[in-house]
């Protein structure tokens, strides 16, 4: 019951409260990303870009393919690939409550951008990119959107919270073993 710890919440109600906010997260990220990308496509033309703002430019790119531009012209085995993976973000955030709040939010964050890419894929048959960074020089990070950074945010912090959790259950074996003297 990691995920109970310091609160005065009965289980039941911690996992509503997870719930609710795996919603409003999901529902928050799917609405910017969609809003971001509608704008792209009616203030930019396709290939075309703002001036550059620092390290960052906003361009008008379609991605047919998933992260950078693998898979290219695959939308359905891409979408079938997006929805498995959202029914396993959903098992995950039901079954796996030792990952607490933190893993709520971090799992909300990937089905978001899960879910955002995937309305774009099947409702255009490719995913809007407008983020495009600049790393040094001319080298550049390939274009993204609203979606992917919060899947990247999401995967990250999973990963963190996973490997936390992973080190307090290792580091808390030892001391079960002990014998007293």
């Amino acid at each position: 019951m990691g995920g109970l710890q310091g609160t005065n919440m009965k289980p039941d109600r911690m996992a509503w409260w997870h719930g609710l906010v795996f919603l409003v997260i999901v529902a928050a990220i799917v609405a910017m990303d969609i809003i971001s990308k509608e704008w792209i496509i009616s203030n930019i033309p396709l290939g075309g870009s703002l001036p550059e703002m620092g390290r960052l430019t906003f361009v008008h790119v379609q991605n047919t393919g998933s992260a950078f531009g693998l898979f290219t012209n695959q939308a359905f085995l891409l979408s079938i690939v997006a929805i498995a993976g959202l029914v396993v973000v959903l098992l995950f955030f039901r079954y796996l409550k030792e990952l607490g709040f933190a893993g709520s939010i971090a799992l909300s964050l990937i089905f978001a951008g899960a879910l955002g890419n995937l309305v774009d894929r099947l409702r255009l048959g490719y995913v809007t990119d407008f983020i495009y960074v600049r790393i040094w020089g001319n080298v550049y990070w390939p274009a993204f959107n609203v979606a992917d950074s919060a899947i990247t945010i999401g995967a990250l912090s999973l990963a963190v919270i996973a490997l936390a959790n992973l080190r307090k259950k290792h580091e808390a074996k030892p001391e079960a073993g002990k014998k007293d003297a």
